[in-house]
């Protein structure tokens, strides 16, 4: 019987999770960049890993609230609860948007920041242990981090280019740092 509960409140909590999503999308991402359909989204592995997570806090707090061995239990369950909620919120909540126009960065707690592709300056590179991040510095001085995990980053990046040379008026021949397979797409940063 445990087994059903436990499996009937997976399903419910991804259903929720999934009509939140949606929901949240219709609400609040209602730019020409967001109806696009062009994006950088997180990897859909920390959205799972966050609804795992607070399943398995359920779980470990209903085990806790039924155990007479103490308290332990339900506070690791509350923590799960906690780390999985913060992943899930951090999924739905973060996304580049892009059309040939600009591109829209999301973030939790902050308002959505509206870019032309003539805004991005340079680009710094760093990669570690076949993990490679890529900071785009903004004219207003933000920063847009990349990963190479992120769904759609380097097809971003490379559309971001095509923009970028359009609306600053240079031709991709001109531009000698560009190399898309060593992740250079823009000039590097000035030390």
């Amino acid at each position: 019987m445990e087994y059903i509960a436990v499996i009937l409140l997976a399903a419910a909590v991804f259903g929720l999770c999934y009509l939140v999503d949606k929901g949240f999308t219709k609400l609040f991402r209602s730019q020409a960049q967001h109806k696009s359909g062009l994006s950088v989204r997180l990897n859909k592995r920390n959205g799972t890993i966050g609804l795992i997570l607070i399943v398995l806090g359920v779980a470990a707090v209903f085990a806790g609230i039924n155990s007479k061995d103490g308290w332990v239990l339900p506070v690791g369950g509350g923590v799960l609860i906690v780390v999985g909620i913060g992943l899930v919120i951090r999924y739905l909540s973060f996304g580049v948007f892009y059309n040939e126009d600009g591109f829209i960065i999301s973030r939790f707690g902050k308002a959505d920041a509206k870019y032309t592709y003539k805004d991005i300056c340079a680009q710094q590179l760093y990669n570690n242990q076949g993990h490679t991040l890529v900071e785009l510095h903004l004219s207003d001085g933000e920063v847009l981090q990349l990963q190479n995990t992120m769904t759609g980053a380097y097809t971003f990046l490379d559309d971001a280019f095509v923009a970028w040379c359009r609306q600053t008026n240079r031709n991709q021949e001109d531009c000698e740092f560009y190399d898309p397979a060593n992740s250079c797409w823009f000039p590097p940063v000035e030390d």
